[in-house]
C-alpha cells in the first residue's frame, strides 16, 4: 500500500492541494459576503443558511453529478450524493460541534430535521425498483420547491427582529459580486479535487460506487465543510447548521431530480446501494433528529459520536470492498469499544441534561 503511494502521479497531488487552497478562498469570500446581504436584507443567520450557503455548498454535487451522467458513470453520480450527504450530518455537523457546541433553533428540530428523515424515506421508496426515473425527478424537484417555498414563508412572517448594520449604498452590489466569486471558486476547487481524486482512485483500483460514496463524496462536500467551519469559527452557529441541512435538503431533491431528468434513461441504483446505502442514509437522518433534540444543542462529545459514526462506515467500505487489514482492525475497533463508549456517555449527558430541566 505504501509503494502504491509513493507512485501517485505527483501532477494529481499538487492539483488536489490547489484545490484545497481554492476551497479556503471561497469559503472565506462566501461566508464573509454572505453574512453582508444578509444584514442588509434583515434575513435571520439560519434562513440565509437554509437557502442560499445551502445552493452554494451543493453546487458542486450538481457538476459532479451532470459530469458523472455525461461520462455514463450512474453509480459515481447516485454514490457521491448519498456520500454527500453521510458526510453533512456526521464529518461537517461533527466538526462544527469540536470547534464550538452548536445552538440548534426549535424550528429546524421541529421541522427541518423530519423533512431529512421523510426525504431520505421517500428516496428508498422510489429507489425500489432500482432505477429513478422522469416522474420521480419531478416529484423530487417540486418537494425541493415546496421547502424553499415554506423557507421564504418563514422568512416573511417571521417576527423576530433582526439588527440592520450601517452598510454603505454600494456595499450590497459588491458583496454580490464576492459571494459568486466565492462560489465560483468554490466550484472550481472542488472540481480540482475530483479530478485528481478519481485519478488516484484509479491507481488504487476503486469502484465507481466506492468512489462515489467516499472519496468524490468527500470533495463534492468539501465547500459546505469549509463555509460551516468558517460559520462556527466565526460564532455564527445558525449559519453553520442552516448550511448542513440545507445542502442535505437541495442534493436529496433538487440536486438529484436534476441529475435524473440529464440521464437519457434515468439513473439506475445498484443493488448494493438499496440493501446497505440508502438504509444507512435513512439510519443517519433519523439520527440526527434526537440528538440535536437533547437541549437544541450538539455538544463536542455529540460530535465525536458523529465523527466516529462516519469512521466506521468508511472503514465497512474498504475492509468489504478491498480486504485490507488495517481497515478491519479500525472497523472492529469502532463497533466493539468506541462507538459504545461514546454512546454511553452521551446517554449520560443526555440523563444529566434532563434531569437539570426537569429541576428548573
Amino acid at each position: 500500500m505504501i509503494t502504491e503511494l509513493a507512485s501517485l502521479p505527483p501532477v494529481s497531488l499538487l492539483q488536489f492541494f490547489l484545490g484545497l487552497a481554492m476551497l479556503m478562498l471561497g469559503a472565506e469570500l462566501s461566508v464573509r459576503n454572505l453574512l453582508r446581504l444578509a444584514e442588509r436584507a434583515r434575513v435571520r443567520p439560519l434562513i440565509a443558511g437554509l437557502s442560499l450557503m445551502a445552493l452554494g455548498s451543493s453546487a458542486p454535487q450538481l457538476a459532479i453529478g451532470l459530469g458523472a451522467i455525461n461520462a455514463d458513470a450512474p453509480d459515481l453520480a447516485f454514490g457521491s450524493l448519498v456520500g454527500g450527504t453521510l458526510f453533512n450530518l456526521w464529518v461537517t455537523l461533527g466538526l462544527c460541534a469540536l470547534i464550538v457546541p452548536l445552538r440548534i433553533s426549535p424550528s429546524v428540530v421541529r421541522l427541518d430535521l423530519p423533512l431529512v428523515a421523510l426525504t431520505a424515506a421517500l428516496l428508498y421508496g422510489l429507489s425500489m425498483d432500482q432505477r429513478l426515473g422522469s416522474l420521480e425527478a419531478v416529484l423530487l424537484v417540486a418537494a425541493w420547491a415546496g421547502y424553499m417555498y415554506r423557507v421564504t414563508w418563514h422568512f416573511k412572517h417571521a417576527h423576530r427582529p433582526v439588527p440592520r448594520a450601517p452598510v454603505r449604498q454600494r456595499s450590497a452590489l459588491a458583496a454580490g459580486l464576492r459571494l459568486a466569486l466565492g462560489i465560483l471558486a468554490l466550484t472550481l476547487g472542488s472540481q480540482w479535487i475530483l479530478t485528481a481524486t478519481v485519478a488516484i482512485a484509479n491507481e488504487l483500483g476503486l469502484s465507481e460506487r466506492i468512489m462515489g460514496l467516499t472519496l468524490v463524496a468527500v470533495c463534492a462536500s468539501l465547500p459546505g465543510l469549509a463555509m460551516s467551519s468558517l460559520a462556527a469559527l466565526r460564532g455564527e452557529r445558525e449559519l453553520a447548521v442552516g448550511n448542513v441541512i440545507g445542502a442535505t435538503l437541495c442534493n436529496l431533491t433538487g440536486v438529484l431530480g436534476v441529475v435524473v431528468l440529464a440521464a437519457p434513461q434515468g439513473l439506475s441504483i445498484s443493488p448494493n446501494s438499496l440493501a446497505f446505502d440508502l438504509p444507512v442514509l435513512f439510519v443517519a437522518a433519523l439520527l440526527a433528529w434526537p440528538l440535536l433534540r437533547l437541549g437544541y444543542r450538539l455538544s463536542r462529545l455529540e460530535g465525536l459520536l458523529l465523527l466516529a459514526l462516519y469512521a466506521l462506515f468508511g472503514a465497512h467500505l474498504v475492509a468489504f470492498n478491498t480486504d485490507m487489514p488495517l481497515a478491519m482492525r479500525a472497523e472492529r475497533l469502532l463497533l466493539h469499544y468506541a462507538l459504545p463508549l461514546l454512546g454511553t456517555l452521551v446517554a449520560m449527558q443526555a440523563w444529566r441534561n434532563w434531569r437539570r430541566a426537569g429541576r428548573s
